[in-house]
C-alpha cells in the first residue's frame, strides 16, 4: 500500500516538461500524400489528425479515385499526354486529390505526362485555386473562370478533352458537362448529379395531358412524386443520351446512401468502335421516352438525330 508520502513524491514536480503525446498514426495516408494539401481542403486537421467526421470523407474520396484511376492509367498508358477537365470544380477538391493520388502517390518518380483543368464561374474560387495549386508545386493544373459553354470553344483548352468529370453538378449542369464531353470526343465522363428539376418541372406542366394520355402518369401525379420521379427519369435520360452516342454506361452508387442521397454515380466510355446497332437502339429509346412521358421539349437538350 502506498503511503501518503510515496503518493506525493509521486506526482510530477512544478514546472517539469511534460512528455510529448504520441503522433497520430494514420493507416489511411497513402506513402507521398501531401499532407498540406489534405489540411487546405480540412480532412486532416492543422494539427495533422483526423476525427470521425474526416476519416470517412477521406475514405469517400479514396473510393471516388478507385473509379478515376483506372481511366487515367489507360488514356496515360494510350497517349503523350491525358487532360482531365472538372465542371463546376468549385474549390476543386476532386482535381486536387485526383492529381495528388495519380501524380505524386501512384507514380511518384515517373515521368508521366498529363493536365487537369478546374473549370469554375466563381472568380475568387478559381484564384484560391491558382494560388494553393502554385505553392503545392502541382505545375500540371489549370484553372479557369468560365461557364461550361464558354469552355466548349475557349482556346484555353485543347480541342479534345480525355476524361471529363463533375461531382455534384446540380439542375442542368450535368447536361452542360456532357454536352461539353461530346463536343470535345471525350473518352470518359464521370458524373455525380444532384438536384435536378427541370424535368419536374415539364412533368408538373403536361401532368393533366398526360393523365388523359397514359395510366404511367400516375407515377407523378402528387407533387412529391414528381420531384422525385423527375430526378430518376433526368438521369435514365442522361445515360440514354450517352448510349446514343456510342457511349458503354454503368450507374452505381458513390457513398452509402446513409452518407448522401445524391449519390448515383454514372460511368461513360467510348469504345474505339462503338456498336452501331446499340446506338441506333438507344437513339430510338430515347425518342420513345421523350414522347411516352409527354417530354418533348427537352427532345433538343437529350435526344440525338434518329
Amino acid at each position: 500500500m502506498q503511503t501518503p508520502s510515496t503518493a506525493r513524491a509521486a506526482k510530477p514536480l512544478k514546472g517539469a516538461v511534460k512528455p510529448a503525446p504520441a503522433a497520430q498514426v494514420i493507416e489511411e495516408l497513402r506513402p507521398g500524400q501531401s499532407i498540406e494539401l489534405l489540411r487546405e481542403l480540412h480532412i486532416l486537421t492543422r494539427e495533422g489528425k483526423l476525427n470521425q467526421d474526416t476519416r470517412r470523407k477521406l475514405k469517400q474520396v479514396y473510393h471516388l479515385y478507385q473509379f478515376i484511376e483506372p481511366l487515367l492509367n489507360e488514356v496515360a498508358a494510350a497517349k503523350a499526354a491525358f487532360t482531365l477537365a472538372d465542371h463546376g470544380a468549385g474549390k476543386s477538391y476532386l482535381g486536387f486529390i485526383v492529381y495528388d493520388l495519380f501524380f505524386n502517390v501512384a507514380h511518384a518518380g515517373e515521368a508521366m505526362a498529363g493536365h487537369v483543368y478546374g473549370i469554375e464561374t466563381r472568380a475568387e474560387l478559381v484564384e484560391k485555386s491558382r494560388t494553393l495549386a502554385a505553392r503545392l508545386g502541382f505545375a500540371r493544373m489549370s484553372f479557369l473562370n468560365l461557364t461550361v459553354q464558354a469552355s466548349t470553344t475557349s482556346a484555353e483548352l485543347p480541342p479534345e478533352i480525355d476524361i471529363v468529370t463533375a461531382l455534384h453538378a446540380c439542375d442542368t449542369a450535368t447536361d452542360d458537362a456532357i454536352a461539353f464531353g461530346l463536343a470535345k470526343n471525350a473518352r470518359h465522363m464521370v458524373l455525380v448529379p444532384c438536384c435536378q428539376a427541370e424535368v419536374a418541372g415539364v412533368l408538373k406542366k403536361s401532368r393533366a395531358l398526360s393523365l388523359a394520355k397514359t395510366p404511367l402518369a400516375e407515377l407523378w401525379r402528387h407533387p412529391l412524386h414528381t420531384r422525385e420521379f423527375g430526378s430518376q427519369i433526368t438521369n435514365v435520360l442522361r445515360c440514354l443520351q450517352l448510349e446514343a452516342n456510342g457511349y458503354q454506361v454503368t450507374v452505381t452508387e458513390l457513398v452509402g446512401w446513409e452518407h448522401s442521397m445524391k449519390n448515383e454515380l454514372i460511368l461513360a466510355s467510348r469504345p474505339a468502335q462503338p456498336l452501331a446497332g446499340k446506338t441506333r437502339a438507344a437513339q430510338a429509346r430515347l425518342h420513345e421516352v421523350l414522347d411516352e412521358l409527354g417530354l418533348g421539349e427537352l427532345t433538343t437538350r437529350f435526344a440525338v438525330p434518329a
